[in-house]
């Protein structure tokens, strides 16, 4: 049986494979996210389907060796797998392309000397091989960037079409019947403990079982650990494992090395999280001033809280460390939503990834927050852009006079807009701030499972 879950991307690859002028294809991405699935799935369109993985079939490697011949190159691999190439009937997948830096350098004369094929390479730990190319295919080669599963595609898998077209037609001023949001909110729970790995959402659609979707996560964990040997020669996987589980313990937080171990020093920290953030293992939220666009030329990369790569992963990292994890699977069944909202930062750290996830896969993904401290310390979790203007996005549950931060932020960066996400229904309300000749802001609520929509 088929158990492909459709993605997000495939409507993307699809324009990629129709358009007339299609560079070749670089997916990046952490592993086991559904990379080499979706181009499997996107091979179906083709009549011939060409794969070879360079970390199974170590032989493909000495093809791109001496002179880049790519039609030369293409002739070998079709008859080492015994698939035509041909230019418009055959995709053309180079999987784990990382371990061949070569391969990595063909792509841009595949796109020189042979671009009526369609060609998409992928990889593991691809960002560590290209930071270390003398030159890359700027211009010649496009790279997309996937992830874990969003919350719309966890619903589609769950064959929960209905609701979500539902949820996408509703907003402030048509909410969503209880009903549905009562429903959404419960999906939204289940979403947090599976989380979006392809495998243990496939694994929690066959089984309804969470504990064989903990089997899932600790196996991929198992597997982003074995990793820790290839990042580096100069940095060591147990500081990689212990970094990668203070980033855990300390969601929502402004990451402070202090609390994480004793053993290492700040650069060595730093040193980590630069290429866990490589790996695609963890993502910052730079702290900004936010005085004006872009958000990061007043960015401080030392002041940064850390997003873990998904939430099923980081109860299974938690689970290990003792009873936190227990704790705060009870928060996420059985709390009030008011309570998972405020409590833990796991539901700050969802509503990040899910504004990661949903945004356009063009690019490394780039987060901001801001904070203010002084007598008096201030913080909104979010900034993003919307019509050429700061969009401050706040995660909260509670009431106009919890967000104190929030009317801070605004009036000092002359704003009128917000959005506040939580699960509470779709709505908003205007804000008459007194201490501001009155002026008036008006703050969107959007519901924590409805992110998609931003």
């Amino acid at each position: 049986m088929d158990k492909y879950i459709n993605r997000n991307i495939d409507n993307i690859l699809l324009e990629w494979k129709d358009s007339p002028i299609h560079k070749p294809l670089l997916l990046r991405g952490a592993r086991q996210v559904g990379k080499s699935s979706a181009v499997r799935h996107l091979g179906k369109q083709f009549k011939y389907f060409a794969e070879v993985n360079f970390e199974r079939t170590k032989s493909v490697a000495t093809f791109f060796k001496g002179d880049m011949d790519v039609k030369l190159i293409a002739g070998k691999i079709s008859n080492l797998i015994r698939v035509p190439i041909h230019p418009g009937e055959t995709l053309l997948f180079l999987d784990e392309i990382q371990t061949c830096p070569e391969a990595i350098m063909a792509l841009r004369f595949f796109k020189e000397e042979y671009p009526e094929l369609h060609v998409i390479a992928a990889g593991s730990l691809l960002e560590f091989a290209i930071q270390d190319l003398p030159t890359f295919g700027v211009g010649r080669i496009r790279s997309l960037f996937m992830y874990p599963m969003t919350f719309d595609e966890f619903l589609a898998a769950m064959n929960m079409e209905g609701i979500l077209d539902i949820c996408k037609t509703s907003n402030s001023i048509h909410p969503i019947d209880k009903p549905f949001h009562d429903m959404l909110i419960e999906q939204f729970r289940i979403y947090m403990m599976v989380g979006g790995m392809p495998e243990a959402v496939v694994t929690w659609k066959t089984t309804n079982d969470f504990m064989q979707c903990q089997q899932v996560h600790k196996d991929i964990i198992l597997t982003y650990e074995d990793d820790f040997n290839k990042y580096s020669n100069r940095t060591s996987p147990d500081l990689l494992r212990i970094t990668l589980r203070g980033v855990c313990h300390q969601i929502g937080m402004k990451l402070t090395f202090s609390q994480i171990s004793e053993g290492y020093r700040s650069y060595q920290y730093r040193e980590a999280l630069r290429l866990l953030t490589l790996a695609g293992l963890v993502t910052p939220v730079v702290s900004t001033s936010a005085n004006g666009l872009p958000l990061d030329a007043e960015s401080d990369d030392k002041r940064a809280k850390y997003l873990f790569l998904d939430t099923g992963l980081l109860l299974s990292v938690l689970y290990l460390d003792g009873k936190t994890g227990q704790e705060l699977t009870k928060l996420i069944l059985t709390g009030t939503p008011q309570e998972l909202v405020n409590k833990g930062g796991i539901t700050e750290m969802v509503a990040g990834l899910e504004i990661i996830r949903n945004q356009e896969p063009i690019q490394h993904p780039r987060l901001f927050y801001w904070e203010k401290s002084g007598k008096s310390t201030a913080e909104v979790d979010y900034l993003t852009i919307r019509n050429m203007k700061v969009l401050p996005i706040e995660i909260k549950s509670g009431t106009q006079g919890g967000m104190k931060s929030l009317w801070m932020f605004m009036r000092e960066k002359h704003l009128t807009n917000a959005v506040r996400c939580s699960l509470e229904n779709f709505g908003s309300f205007d804000y008459i701030d007194k201490e501001d000749n009155n002026a008036i802001r008006n703050v969107q609520i959007v519901p924590l499972y409805a992110l998609s929509q931003l």
